[in-house]
């Protein structure tokens, strides 16, 4: 007589085990059906069974339940568990939200580059972004003005294996900056920018500790105006290294900076 198991699933129809990862803070994670990814914020147990809380560069947060093979870790399905007391210490993050890895040595530059308009948002970027750049090979160059981009693109000659991106100031439609970014935007220049007078108020007022950042009349020096409003000193330069020292992750910045940065990164590092 033949013994037959409850399960008579084929063995090459059923999925193979997915690893158990612990759901430790912090830890990257892609949710396999909806391809939300966030950092691990926190677990809990419900009537339903456990949960997971993930919030993703731009602060936002979802729920999720703890399914096997619900999830993927670096391109790997995974099934995630709560973590244990006394578990292993939390993976850290760099300053952009991407998982560290300890130890990395700088990747040797590529031929493709990222030019930032203004000496402050080039700091800023590097602030934020320095670690997965130096990993990713990427240099950034200081754009002193935008009217100088054409040249800079003929004499760089951007192609399929030297991909050019650049970050300007107040990209808005119909500005002298708008139509640079058209004349040498093609499939090996991409031009992008944020909708801020100055990369100032690309940092949140709360993380620097203003209600808000002043409206500037008309006419007057943007930055000089906005330390009158707020009582600052009238030195752009020590205001500066002031706001800045406020930013520890991109948690501290706005989405409509973040999206651009990480769109320029991936343009020139991702295959043609």
């Amino acid at each position: 007589m033949r013994s037959y198991q409850p399960d008579l699933t084929p063995p090459w129809k059923k999925s193979a085990p997915a690893p158990e990862v612990p759901a430790e803070p912090d830890l990257v994670v892609e949710e396999a059906v909806t391809g939300f990814c966030g950092a691990v914020i926190r677990c809990e147990k419900t009537a339903q069974g456990p949960t997971v809380t993930l919030e993703d560069r731009f602060g936002k947060h979802r729920v999720f339940p703890m399914e096997p093979r619900g999830f993927l870790l670096e391109g790997r399905v995974v099934t995630l568990v709560r973590p244990s007391a006394g578990g292993p210490a939390r993976p850290s993050r760099t300053a952009s939200g991407s998982v560290a890895v300890p130890g990395a040595r700088a990747r040797v530059a590529r031929a493709g580059r990222i030019y930032v308009e203004g000496r402050h948002d080039a700091e800023l970027v590097e602030r934020v972004w320095g670690d997965d750049l130096r990993i990713e090979g990427v240099v950034v160059e200081y754009l002193e003005g935008v009217d100088d981009l054409p040249a800079i693109v003929r004499e760089f000659a951007p192609g399929p294996d030297a991909r050019l991106g650049v970050l300007v100031d107040h990209l808005v439609p119909g500005s002298k900056e708008s139509r640079i970014a058209a004349q040498v935007t093609d499939a090996h220049v991409l031009v992008v920018g944020h909708p801020y007078i100055d990369v100032w108020e690309a940092v949140k007022p709360s993380s620097v500790g203003i209600p808000g950042w002043p409206v500037v009349p008309r006419g007057q020096d943007w930055k000089t105006g906005v330390c009158r409003a707020l009582g600052w000193p009238e030195n752009t330069g020590a205001a500066w290294q002031h706001i800045l020292s406020k930013v520890g992750t991109y948690k501290d910045l706005e989405p409509q900076l973040l999206g651009r940065v990480e769109e320029l990164i991936d343009f020139v590092t991702l295959p043609a």
